[in-house]
């Protein structure tokens, strides 16, 4: 089985060395395409008003200067054109990608370009609890991700969709299981601006989200980490909502 790596928090990122080893778990085959800066965030973006940079690191590891999906791009029609993966792995990212995480992550989008390309994509990320940005711990992925790929492969990937993967904030033996869940949703009334001056007093803004008790719905992504399971989340690239267009077309007759 050949393999396709790549991430958004960079080529340099602890994340992405956790991500090889859980497909080296599953094959020899392994490739390493990675964005040169950290790309979080950027979405399903494309560089289309600027080139992209291909870089060598050493045998089958480039970074690519560029967005996850330019990665993805680059590994599948370029680098690997005469035989193209069996399997795209996105991440580890570093921090949860659940709710509405999924519509700005670069990890998941790399999981869509591959999925759009026609390769079975999986998206992987690893939670951390308040104040430990620094301290993930990423050998919870490193254990568990190989069983949770090998069990999504086995049980099949359907043409058109792409699975979602978070490894909760907790040691290897305290994960609770696995759960197959839903995509959750947030309150955005935690989205907010912080504002701020600059030496000569001229204001700049950071995004930010608040901080303040939140009870996840029962099945979603969101319950699951708060549960210490890992969540598992089949997406689908067809965004229409069945319900709405059968409504939209009789009104429209």
């Amino acid at each position: 089985m050949r393999i396709l790596c790549t991430n958004d928090d960079g080529i340099h990122a602890p994340g992405l060395q956790t991500l090889e080893a859980i497909a080296r778990a599953l094959s020899d085959d392994v490739w390493v395409v990675a964005p040169e800066t950290d790309q979080s965030g950027v979405s399903h973006s494309l560089s289309l008003n600027d080139p992209l940079r291909l870089r060598e690191i050493s045998d089958r590891h480039f970074a690519v200067k560029g967005t996850p999906t330019d990665c993805v791009i680059m590994g599948i029609r370029q680098l690997m054109r005469e035989h193209k993966p069996d399997l795209v792995l996105s991440g580890v990212n570093r921090g949860q990608n659940v709710a509405e995480d999924v519509s700005y992550s670069g990890t998941v989008a790399g999981a869509i370009e591959g999925t759009l390309l026609g390769v079975p994509s999986i998206a992987l990320s690893q939670a951390y609890g308040a104040g430990n940005r620094n301290s993930l711990k990423w050998h919870c992925a490193e254990e568990h991700g190989p069983k949770v790929v090998r069990r999504i492969l086995e049980a099949g990937i359907e043409k058109g969709v792409l699975v979602n993967v978070n490894f909760p904030d907790a040691e290897p033996e305290e994960v609770e299981g696995v759960a197959i869940v839903n995509q959750g949703q947030r309150t955005q009334e935690l989205l907010r601006l912080d504002k701020r001056e600059d030496g000569r007093g001229n204001p700049y803004y950071w995004i930010a989200f608040e901080r303040r008790p939140f009870t996840p719905s029962n099945g979603t992504d969101l319950w699951a980490i708060a549960n210490r399971r890992i969540a598992v989340t089949p997406l689908r690239i067809d965004m229409t909502d069945e319900p709405t267009l059968t409504r939209y077309a009789q009104a429209f007759e």
